[in-house]
């Protein structure tokens, strides 16, 4: 059976895929990200009040992430936690890191729950904002996109990676494997951490009925409100929070 993995839209779409550009997992392919240039603003500056969320050259979005940190996340479909060792992939690990205290994942919906073999999963995918405004400012800003990290892990499950659209394209976008895809790792996408405990249940139940449907160029030009009417019964972030 095809094999889906995650994918970036950049202006050129390489595969179909995440980041505020998309990036998305295909078990053929690879995760990439998905960038598109039809994404604009409602006015020409961006609105000052989103602070860092729309300026990605910000100080406090380049920030160095301890060498080992745990995220909590509360979700609609329960909690489950990730532990980040930086040495894993220090780079992603601090974008990681500046996202989450930053409140970017804040009200994220889950949009993309790629099938794998058989009956199983291939990854869940998320990292689009639900405010158009802020994809925009991502959308080719200098400082938007991170250089790739040596891979020092395996994709197996329950890992945390960055989607991608080539080489040294990683942005905002990711996914948790929900089995061994150990195949990612000659691709470039380097774990930076995983899922904890018992996590994976709530990860596993994570509502994946709309498959790939959601589109992602959709997602970065009309945000959650495109998902809400379309997409109603999304599982999604509530808040994101870092424990060190």
């Amino acid at each position: 059976m095809t094999r889906w993995m995650p994918i970036v839209l950049a202006t050129t779409i390489l595969v179909v895929g995440c980041g505020p550009d998309q990036e998305s997992p295909t078990v053929t392919s690879t995760p990439l990200e998905v960038a598109t240039a039809s994404v604009t603003s409602n006015t020409d500056m961006p609105d000052s009040s989103l602070g860092a969320l729309v300026d990605p050259s910000a100080e406090t979005m380049n920030q160095t992430a301890p060498a080992e940190f745990d995220v909590l996340f509360n979700t609609s479909a329960g909690d489950f936690a990730i532990h980040v060792t930086r040495e894993w992939a220090p780079r992603g690990a601090d974008r990681f890191y500046s996202l989450v205290k930053n409140k970017f994942y804040d009200g994220n919906r889950f949009f993309r729950v790629a099938p794998g073999q058989g009956s199983g999963r291939f990854v869940v995918q998320w990292g689009i904002h639900g405010n158009p405004e802020v994809n925009a400012a991502w959308l080719g800003a200098s400082r938007a996109k991170i250089d790739d990290d040596p891979i020092q892990q395996s994709n197996t499950a329950g890992r945390i990676t960055f989607a991608t659209s080539g080489p040294n394209s990683r942005t905002t976008q990711l996914f948790i494997n929900y089995g061994n895809n150990n195949f990612l790792d000659g691709m470039g996408f380097s774990p930076f951490g995983e899922v904890t405990n018992d996590g994976m249940q709530v990860v596993n139940a994570i509502h994946g009925d709309y498959g790939e449907r959601p589109d992602q160029g959709r997602i970065q030009a009309q945000g959650n409100t495109y998902l809400a009417n379309s997409f109603p019964n999304l599982d999604y972030i509530v808040t994101a929070t870092i424990s060190e």
